[in-house]
């Protein structure tokens, strides 16, 4: 245990107080730092003389949220006014790791790892970093209240906070005279959470801070800084596989109007101009040739390496009682799933900034993986970590895309070579041909119905590359020994949500192994977002075999779990459900993970052979929510982007290049194709669940339950095409 002396370290320049956490294997200084006039209360938060309070973020806001939902937690146990809050993003700091990020996103037991770097994934935010910013927003509140107290000669226990100010009776001083000397005071021990008038803000659903920016246009995206002398890059890289760089036409780029420099290295060439258009148009003009080498990528390869691997025995990645007896022989239900490799899609394409002088790098960027950014631009600038700055900036979306730290690396390589501050922007093509894909992935689902209609075994067969490995080996590069043991007895991330929530006398979980030579990434809802659509379409299937109505059979396996049964039942009741019967274009599905259930109804029908999806209706439990609008927000975007990689968001290869590089072949949902959205939000008590991947997972298979009644086609690929 740390002791309440060692919660106090003093801190440099401006800075109040650093409050130090015990649950750190180590002591970090803060890097947090301040304007004239603002005291620093820890690594969380800030006070400044003329009233405000600033909450660092250490994750990055893509849209989820996260910029409201954390200040508004340390808010809540500080007693702050919420009008008087704003928000910075933390600086690079192991004080900020995120292990459960990690562990979610390479489906590692948190428990087995070690030096996690500072991650945004895995529907983490609020559940690994509530109890933080609650203490930091307490321990700030205490040392307010006990500089109050001593200037009005009272017992500090009795004072309270509200809407900024420590009151006692009708005597009260803003926080903003008392943060100096409030910085001088001791922390109680134990510090106590949510007394003397704090609790006011949680479940409200306050207005998010980084809206007001958004819509006035003065929020800065990794695109938009403009430094002294800057000039733009466009970069082309070789096709997926190992590719190296052969030819370029210098001639012709350098006829190109405001063309500065050419940069070639093993695996691309960059062309620096004056402007992005002519960086572009010069990167065209010189048509750089490729050659690879190592296995071709192209549909036809992909179908047989799935093929290959579901023959192949794989590994028992979960089971309960032995299934395998039960399903030999005739008379079984079984279906073969496929999932075709995913786009992330997201609006801003990966971009970043660098400037070099006096031998520091300044980047501005981006990302999902800031401390893993900054190590790798230090490599490709040959400087050491310590002489890298990183700005973490706000993302256009991202869904998994700003993990990749490549735009990093080319920003920073190109910095140093150039010797001028240059912004790499990669174009919408770039971005789908070197896109880290959600991977292809097969299943063979198999089941045997009891005498009384129930399942009597069940077992999922799911091929796919290791994109867990993948995922951990960029995120965790240093990691050794048993983490490493660990992920080579299979890939838990492949296989997550495939140990269906329900209860089943007889169960099995198989990975298999696939061989492809195609990078692979995590895109929102990672696995769980095909395991669903394998699991929920697969089990309408066995349902219709046993003549049963989909909605009770569902609550009736789940065991007297009452907070899935009562989504499933809440989303039926809202959406008019009638059975499912045949004609009646209605599906439903549901899903549990990370702490949170959902269920979604959907209405879908053929419209000239497109898919066309009339109605969502999704119910949701996520356990106590801090802001019930954040949650409604992220359920309508999480069920839009469900419907997107329902119907397209995927992409084909044809000799190691993506088919899709646009927008337009995406087939992304228009305003004309949106359906009309209800979520119910149903209130708990239970500990705070993830929400950002929640509502994508059951929707795929909720429209595919839904074509099927429609139809009486089954639809058993992804997109459903």
């Amino acid at each position: 245990m740390i002791s309440r002396r060692q919660l106090l370290i003093g801190g440099g320049a401006g800075v109040g107080l650093l409050v130090g956490w015990a649950v750190w294997p180590r002591e970090y200084p803060t890097n947090l730092t301040s304007s004239p006039g603002e005291t620093v209360f820890g690594a969380w938060l800030k006070i400044g003389a003329d009233g405000h309070v600033v909450v660092a973020v250490p994750q990055v806001e893509h849209g989820q949220g996260v910029y409201t939902v954390l200040p508004q937690i340390v808010a809540d146990e500080l007693g702050a006014d919420w009008r008087t809050v704003g928000v910075e993003a933390a600086p690079v700091n192991p004080l900020y790791a995120n292990p459960l990020a990690l562990a979610e996103l390479t489906g590692m037991p948190p428990g087995r790892l070690v030096d996690a770097p500072m991650l945004t994934g895995g529907s983490s935010s609020v559940r690994q970093w509530e109890g933080e910013c609650r203490r930091a927003g307490a321990a700030a509140r205490c040392l307010l209240l006990k500089a109050a107290a001593r200037r009005w000669g009272a017992n500090w226990e009795e004072c309270n906070v509200a809407d900024g100010f420590v009151t006692l009776g009708k005597q009260r001083l803003r926080f903003a005279v008392l943060a100096a000397d409030a910085a001088g005071e001791t922390l109680p021990d134990p510090l106590p959470l949510g007394s003397s008038g704090a609790g006011r803000l949680t479940g409200k659903s306050l207005p998010r801070l980084d809206a007001p920016a958004k819509v006035d246009g003065s929020a800065n995206f990794a695109a938009d800084i403009r430094l002294p002398d800057m000039i733009h890059a466009a970069v082309r890289q070789g096709p997926t596989g190992a590719s190296r760089l052969i030819r370029v036409d210098r001639a012709a780029a350098d006829r190109v109007a405001g063309v500065v420099a050419v940069i070639e290295t093993e695996g691309w060439v960059a062309a620096a101009a004056t402007t992005g258009y002519a960086a572009e148009r010069a990167l065209d003009a010189m048509r750089p040739r490729f050659e690879t080498s190592g296995g071709v990528v192209d549909d036809a390869r992909i179908a047989r390496a799935l093929d290959a691997a579901l023959k192949r025995p794989g590994t028992r990645m979960a089971s309960v009682g032995d299934p395998d007896p039960l399903l030999a022989g005739a008379g079984l239900v079984s279906a073969r799933y496929d999932v075709r490799p995913g786009l992330h899609a997201a609006i801003e394409t990966p971009s970043a900034t660098a400037a070099f002088r006096d031998g520091r790098l300044e980047l501005w960027l981006a990302t999902q993986a800031p401390g893993l950014a900054r190590a790798a631009a230090a490599r490709a600038a040959g400087v050491a970590e310590s002489a890298v700055t990183v700005h973490p900036l706000m993302l256009g979306g991202s869904f998994g895309e700003g993990l990749d730290t490549r735009v990093a690396q080319q920003a920073a390589l190109l910095a140093v070579r150039l010797r001028r501050p240059v912004s790499v922007v990669w174009s919408r093509g770039e971005a789908c041909r070197q896109n880290l894909v959600r991977p292809p992935v097969a299943a063979q689902m198999t089941a045997r119905l009891a005498a009384n209609g129930g399942i009597a075994a069940w077992r999922a067969q799911i091929a796919s590359p290791a994109a867990g490995r993948a995922l951990h080996r960029r995120l965790a590069p240093g990691a050794t020994g048993k983490a490493a043991g660990l992920l080579a007895s299979g890939d838990a991330y492949s296989v997550s949500g495939a140990a269906t929530p329900y209860r089943l006398p007889a169960l099995a979980v198989d990975w298999h192994e696939a061989e492809l030579d195609l990078p692979t990434g995590h895109l929102r809802g990672g696995a769980d977002g095909w395991t669903c659509f394998f699991t929920e379409s697969f089990l309408d299937e066995v349902v219709r075999a046993a003549n049963q109505e989909p909605v009770s059979y569902r609550i009736g396996m789940l065991g007297g779990d009452a907070r899935a049964a009562r989504c499933l039942s809440t989303a039926a009741s809202l959406g008019g459900w009638d059975g499912g019967a045949a004609g009646s274009g209605q599906g439903i599905a549901c899903h549990s993970f990370r702490g949170s259930h959902v269920a979604v109804l959907a209405e879908a029908t053929l419209d000239s052979g497109s898919v066309r999806v009339q109605r969502l209706v999704a119910a949701v439990d996520c356990g106590r929510m801090i802001n019930p609008d954040l949650v409604r927000q992220q359920i309508e975007g999480g069920l839009i982007f469900g419907l997107a990689q329902a119907t397209g968001a995927a992409t084909g290869y044809a000799r190691n290049i993506a088919s899709v590089t646009n927008f337009g072949d995406l087939r992304l949902p228009r305003l004309a194709d949106t359906p009309d959205i209800t979520v119910e939000l149903i209130g708990s008590d239970a500990p705070p669940g993830g929400v950002g991947d929640l509502a994508v997972p059951p929707v795929a298979p909720a429209i595919a339950n839904a074509l099927a009644s429609a139809t009486g086609r089954r639809f058993r690929t992804l997109p459903l095409t």
